[in-house]
């Protein structure tokens, strides 16, 4: 028996113990008191070491009731007093909530913030642990342990989890035009040879000694050692990342930022990427279809972003479309999940000590799918608060579309500035 009480050295994986718990809970039920005992506790012993806690936890029973079927085993003479032992179906204590009437309403009342109905409840906005629970309970006068209230809110099909990002707001009544639309200009440029590529500006990285999320293999107790307090370095700074993706070519590029992300800063990104890798995939490339958010240094309502457009338009000889995605969307712009999260797998759990570094990690990164991605440092000064006059946002040569001008809106270079 001290064997079986050993952690086991073989992980279960979950789909063994899906099955095992199948097993168990078709089983189970068939049995009464003594043949549930003796039976879990040869499960026990063909689990091996580690048995009782695997066994007892897969079968939500207690370690008492398998070691007390482990002796009955090794002295099968008690196998006859035992069963006659066995308790009636009603027979044995009271279940707690039975026990202690409104026990279990009252804490589904404080777990669940839409049944319990008092705003100022002391656990609406605190730790919910079982601890915390049960102290609460115990000064309602109930009679309970942390213990007991787990194995009540698993009951109840209660689980400890984390918040889950899911919910997006209220969202425009045109949204999913909104995607059509964009979707559809995708696939004109696209079949004239034209580019269309997604961009944003990625989260702003602290760059020095600082602790990355993730993991990565070290030698054997060296972890990569990191600073304790993440207080941005006086000369170092931080990263500001903004990218364009090729939706088409599945190419990336990125300008890592030192200073401000304004729109000049977002424009020259795309002016850079057209320079070096857009000029050369399209060399027949007139027009382009940039795909962005509707805020930031890209929004739909930012000035300077549609002056600094119409200047590279002018520049490059193109006839620039934009169209901003619906409020509310910003996780479904291609960008995020085709290149920003492969990039952040890619620097998991190594340190950003340089913005050299970061530059390296951010063109190492790459797909089985094939994508690639160049990046480069942008070390321009961009200043903040630069104001658009009237006359100067009047004298673009915007052209709105029909269908939601606010978002979607071209520059011929030819009547650019």
């Amino acid at each position: 028996m001290d064997l079986l009480e050993k952690s086991c050295p073989m992980v279960m994986d979950k789909w063994a113990e899906r099955r095992w718990r199948e097993k168990f809970e078709a089983i189970l039920p068939m049995f009464n008191e003594r043949q549930l005992r003796v039976y879990l506790a040869a499960e026990a012993i063909f689990f091996g070491p580690g048995g009782i806690t695997n066994v007892a936890r897969i079968a939500e029973v207690s370690r008492d009731t398998i070691r007390a079927g482990l002796k009955e085993l090794e002295f099968p003479g008690s196998l006859e007093d035992a069963a006659e032992n066995v308790r009636k179906e009603s027979g044995g204590r009271k279940k707690a909530q039975d026990a202690q009437p409104g026990l279990l309403e009252a804490l589904i009342a404080l777990v669940d913030p839409e049944s319990r109905g008092d705003p100022m409840s002391p656990l609406r906005w605190t730790c919910k642990s079982t601890r915390n629970l049960a102290d609460c309970l115990k000064q309602k006068g109930f009679k309970v342990s942390r213990q007991l209230v787990s194995k009540l809110l698993n009951e109840q099909g209660y689980s400890l989890q984390s918040n889950a990002k899911v919910l997006e707001g209220s969202s425009h009544e045109d949204r999913d035009e909104q995607f059509k639309y964009v979707n559809g200009l995708i696939l004109q440029f696209q079949s004239k040879g034209q580019p269309a590529v997604s961009v944003d500006a990625k989260k702003k990285e602290l760059v020095g000694a600082f602790k990355n999320g993730g993991r990565e293999f070290q030698k054997k107790g060296k972890p990569e050692k990191t600073k304790v307090h993440d207080f941005k370095d006086p000369e170092l700074g931080k990263a500001n990342p903004y990218g364009v993706y090729d939706i088409g070519k599945n190419t990336g590029w990125v300008s890592v930022g030192v200073d401000h992300d304004t729109s000049a800063f977002a424009v020259e990104a795309i002016r850079r990427w057209w320079n070096t890798m857009g000029r050369l995939d399209y060399p027949e490339g007139t027009e382009l279809l940039i795909v962005c958010d509707g805020g930031g240094s890209n929004g739909s309502r930012v000035r300077l972003w549609k002056v600094e457009l119409c200047k590279f338009a002018q520049e490059a000889g193109l006839k620039i479309t934009v169209c901003h995605l619906p409020p509310g969307t910003s996780k479904w712009n291609k960008i995020e999940h085709c290149l920003f999260s492969y990039i952040t797998m890619n620097w998991r759990g190594r340190p950003l000590v340089s913005l050299e570094v970061v530059v390296s990690l951010i063109c190492a990164t790459s797909t089985k799918k094939g994508l690639k991605v160049h990046a480069s440092l942008d070390k321009s000064q961009y200043p903040t608060g630069i104001k658009i006059l009237d006359e100067e946002m009047n004298a673009l040569p915007i052209q709105r579309h029909d269908f939601h001008g606010e978002w979607n809106y071209s520059f011929d270079w030819r009547r650019a500035l």
